[in-house]
């Protein structure tokens, strides 16, 4: 009877841990993905290894952070061998379980622990409160409690986290995690079984287990708002700096297409000295220079460049798309009226139509064969504002609502909409994105500086 007793508390935390254990395969499965038999083998192994480790722990005097360390790796190896995805994403799943059990058990284990001893000290007056074995159990249980509800809330908000981005990046997020596990591993070695504080007998081992344990609620709840910050801190960094590279590189692949369009234009007004040239090589039967002279005219430009806005970034890009769209045998309809005089910085409108028009082309490029795929784009001037509405073909099985994405990496498609978001925002107007019936309408509506105040009523 009295062995048991002694592992009276262990005995009462394995159910709890083990629900932990099922949150963290549900947690691995989301961004790592795993076979049905590697999940069972992973709770399995993982239940039996801690188990193991913490009756290990009572039968040998070795110090605590040793069994805590050999629990990590333990953890971090099922991980790496049971599930998928690269050893980098794996790396940072393990840190980010491991610092959500380890800081949320021991700052609810303190909080619990402080208001038994209260209350053990308020009933029991004159007497030293301690906590028996079977109540350490139950608090231990209690706090895996809550670590699985942390681990069940934050599974939505790390999502974005482990999506798209390059590997190095994930072990650089790690390692402050990993680290601030490692301090959290020896502060509790050097806690002596909650009891950190001790003040000589002045004020009694009761306010020195107090005193402890809120040495650790402070110590953990300012570590919780550390991790976070820096998690979600590095995520939103991360997000920018793909957002203004995409940006950068969209100008600079813009002012490659103005620079072409305008060599396009200089040929075909120069066409009457080529075709002069050209007859007089011909007459002098000069059959080699004539060659070369066509071989240097090939691919420069002379079909038709459509699409006439007036503004020639604007009037490059739609000529690219054009050719893109009539490679997918896409329906092309443009009508595209600038205004004169209007302050959108010729950047910013290429931004606005080439990733509207890219989702546009890949929209109607999924949509099977056969089916009728077109793209419409409308620009014109609309009660002292400019309206852009683009409508393109989309297959109706797919989900088309604002904000959610049918590419490889979604990722793409949420930058692209943010910059044109973005830009929509720099000049006071307004994005609309609608699907019905097989059409999905992209509407942008951008008031004019003396409309600025007005653009409600626009339209």
């Amino acid at each position: 009877m009295k062995q048991f007793l002694d592992y009276a508390d262990i005995l009462i935390t394995v159910p709890c841990y083990l629900g932990y254990l099922c949150m963290a395969d549900k947690f691995c499965k989301k961004n790592l993905g795993a076979s049905k038999k590697n999940e069972l083998l992973f709770v399995f192994f993982s239940l039996v290894g801690w188990l193991a480790l913490n009756i290990a722990s009572r039968w040998f005097l070795v110090p605590h952070i040793f069994f805590a360390m050999v629990e990590h790796i333990l953890f971090m190896g099922l991980v790496l061998m049971l599930f998928r995805e690269s050893w980098e994403k794996k790396i940072l799943a393990v840190s980010t379980l491991t610092i959500v059990m380890t800081l949320v058990s021991t700052f609810f284990a303190s909080f619990l622990s402080c208001l038994l001893l209260f209350f053990q000290h308020t009933m029991k007056r004159g007497s030293e409160p301690f906590l028996s074995e079977w109540v350490t159990g139950v608090v231990g249980g209690v706090s895996y409690c809550f670590v699985i509800f942390a681990v069940y809330q934050m599974s939505g908000y790390m999502e974005p986290v482990f999506c798209g981005k390059r590997k190095k990046w994930y072990v650089i997020l790690a390692l402050p995690l990993i680290m601030i596990i490692t301090v959290f591993d020896v502060v509790n070695w050097g806690a002596s079984h909650g009891i950190m504080v001790r003040s000589g007998g002045i004020t009694g081992v009761y306010y020195d287990q107090i005193f402890s344990y809120a040495e650790f609620l402070v110590l953990t709840l300012l570590s919780m708002f550390a991790a976070g910050f820096y998690v979600f801190g590095m995520h939103r960094i991360y997000f920018e700096q793909e957002k203004s590279s995409q940006y950068h590189s969209q100008v600079a692949v813009y002012k490659m297409l103005t620079e072409q369009y305008r060599q396009s234009e200089r040929l075909r007004h120069d066409m009457k000295n080529h075709v002069i040239a050209l007859s007089a090589l011909f007459q002098n039967k000069e059959w080699e220079k004539m060659g070369d002279y066509l071989k240097n005219m090939e691919g420069s430009g002379l079909e038709d460049g459509g699409d006439m806005t007036g503004n020639k970034a604007v009037d490059a890009l739609l000529y690219q798309k054009r050719k893109l769209a009539n490679e997918k045998n896409i329906k092309w309809e443009c009508d595209v009226q600038m205004p004169k005089g209007h302050s959108i910085n010729e950047f910013d409108l290429c931004v606005l139509f080439g990733n509207i028009l890219d989702n546009a082309l890949e929209s109607c490029g999924r949509m099977r064969c056969g089916e009728n795929c077109f793209i419409n784009i409308q620009a014109k001037t609309v009660k002292k504002c400019f309206l852009i509405e683009v409508k393109n073909s989309v297959d109706m099985a797919e989900k088309n609502t604002a904000g959610v994405t049918n590419k490889e990496n979604p990722r793409e498609h949420g930058i692209g909409l943010l910059n044109v978001g973005d830009v929509v925002h720099e000049y006071n107007g307004a994005l609309n994105i609608e699907s019905e019936n097989g059409i999905f309408i992209t509407s942008v509506l951008i008031p004019f500086p003396d409309a600025a105040h007005d653009i409600k009523t626009a339209v």
